[in-house]
């Protein structure tokens, strides 16, 4: 037999009426069963592949939506287009409800006919190569605009664009575009890394022409939602990218009007750096003149470095003499069982002008990833890295506390991260003193030294507003997707690391960071 661009079932007891119709799909290159009751209909899809069924809602004996019901048994993916004379919304209703895919009103014309054939049997095929002829042109686009100076609002731009369309790609994995997009994206990320080389510095000198920055977070997002009259909650999501957010917005799309600005974040884009100065409005130099006694104490060990968060933003709320009645909260969810019983007392937290929340469970996936062949097995990539984290938030307490807040029209949701991450694919060998720190993606130390490919070298911590850490010591930070491995152990760590999502460096994913803000509907 030929091939044909799909095999159908037409099920009407009056089919001889229908033979213009299905002479017409033939013609079209279709092949076309026909069956005169649900009977035969039950027992041709049981012996046939069939790949879409036209089915008359009226027929004597068996009747249309039993023979539906019928046939979803045997084949629930199988679709079925309902064909009848009746337009009363109950049998609507009743045909949605045992999962029908279309709804034609007899007579019905050939053009209806045609477009639900294209609709279910080639539909997939053209939106494919609809898929490739604008990527293709959003490629071009992309690179003629990397020839250019672009400011950060333009960078802002090129990233979302190349997000979007990782996204879209992951629909149709048979395009066989992935690769190319992930080669763009690196191309972007090389340009991107001495962008921020050439403008960092500037930034941190100036207060406009610049990008929204960290320290800027609570002074333009959150202290104006303060004065609305509306209890504010502030989640602060740690290590999450942009992607990632997508994935879980389309979940809220019912439950929230939404809107979405774009932040960068500072340097080292690591927790300690970001988040701090976040809840601190302050840079990391600032942090440490102007909290000695908090800086030196979160200096202790690596995981103590946010334990002070709550009062770093009590002290900007007082800089800025902004005084709230009762005194705002703060919550850091560190597990899942914690987790629960703030989803279950969120309302009354709701109560509270100012509640800020810190949700570690993204950095705790990234992390665990690395040391875990079982995540690296579920998550090989970042398409499967962000259906991961979907996955996660369909079931989380997160997901929880944003219902339940949904329905409160008293209440504003704020929404951030304070740092992405990058999947790590290329190591570079790091020299450096024994009292180096050991992260991937930065290194504070004494006469550090790498390939100059791979890194931002600050010599001067004061000109990155970064805390000085003795009077000889100096950072690396990672561009691209590197990530930095010591000598000692050298082919250990380079495989141990590899292909771990890190974070701390230069990049779009680490750097380009959403701001959300949800309005219950």
């Amino acid at each position: 037999m030929e091939d044909t661009k799909g095999k159908i079932l037409w099920v009407d007891d009056e089919i001889d009426l229908l033979r213009s119709h299905i002479r017409f799909l033939t013609e079209k290159g279709y092949s076309v069963d026909t069956a005169t009751n649900g009977e035969d209909a039950i027992a041709m899809v049981k012996q046939s592949g069939f790949d879409l069924v036209f089915l008359d809602e009226m027929m004597a004996g068996m009747g249309g939506l039993r023979t539906l019901a019928e046939i979803k048994d045997m084949r629930p993916t199988l679709p079925v287009v309902m064909v009848t004379k009746n337009e009363e919304e109950s049998l609507m209703e009743e045909a949605i409800g045992v999962k029908i895919s279309d709804y034609l009103i007899k007579p019905v014309n050939p053009s209806q006919v045609l477009l639900a054939c294209k609709k279910f049997l080639e539909g997939r095929k053209i939106t494919g190569a609809a898929v490739s002829k604008d990527y293709i042109q959003e490629f071009n686009q992309i690179a003629v605009a990397l020839m250019n100076d672009m400011d950060h609002k333009q960078w802002v731009d090129i990233y979302t664009r190349l997000v979007s369309w990782s996204l879209e790609l992951d629909a149709h994995p048979e395009l066989g575009l992935k690769q190319t997009l992930h080669d763009q994206v690196r191309e972007c990320n090389l340009a991107f890394g001495k962008y921020v080389e050439r403008n960092y510095r500037d930034w941190l000198a100036q207060t406009d022409k610049r990008p929204v920055l960290s320290p800027d977070i609570v002074d333009r997002y959150l202290i104006p939602e303060l004065s609305t009259g509306k209890s504010v909650i502030f989640f602060v999501i740690d290590c999450l990218r942009l992607d990632q957010w997508l994935a879980m917005e389309g979940l809220l799309h019912e439950h929230f009007d939404i809107t979405k600005e774009f932040y960068f974040s500072i340097l080292p884009t690591a927790t300690p750096y970001s988040r701090n100065a976040i809840f601190s409005g302050s840079y990391p130099s600032e942090v440490e003149q102007r909290y000695p006694e908090l800086w030196e104490k979160s200096e202790d060990d690596e995981t103590s470095r946010n334990r002070y968060e709550r009062q770093f933003l009590d002290k900007l709320l007082e800089r800025r003499k902004i005084i709230l009645k009762p005194e705002p909260k703060y919550v850091k969810i560190l597990d899942a069982e914690f987790g629960r019983g703030i989803e279950h007392n969120i309302g009354s937290y709701a109560q509270t002008k100012l509640t800020s929340i810190v949700v570690n469970f993204v950095d705790m996936l990234a992390h665990g990833r690395s040391d875990s062949s079982l995540l690296k097995e579920i998550a090989p990539d970042e398409s499967a890295y962000r259906s991961l984290t979907k996955s996660w938030f369909v079931h989380s307490s997160l997901f929880g506390m944003l219902r339940t807040l949904a329905k409160n029209p008293n209440v504003t949701v704020l929404l951030t991260t304070d740092h992405g991450s990058i999947r790590c694919l290329r190591a570079s060998k790091v020299l450096g003193d024994r009292e180096a720190s050991t992260n991937l993606r930065y290194k504070y130390g004494r006469n550090l030294k790498c390939e100059d490919k791979a890194a931002i070298f600050v010599k001067d911590p004061a000109d990155f507003r970064l805390p000085k850490r003795g009077v000889a010591g100096n950072y690396i930070i990672a561009k691209e997707d590197f990530y930095f491995v010591y000598p000692t152990d050298y082919h250990r760590y380079v495989n141990q690391y590899r292909d771990s999502f890190q974070h701390g460096g230069v990049s779009m994913e680490e750097m380009i960071l959403p701001v959300i803000k949800l309005e219950p509907k």
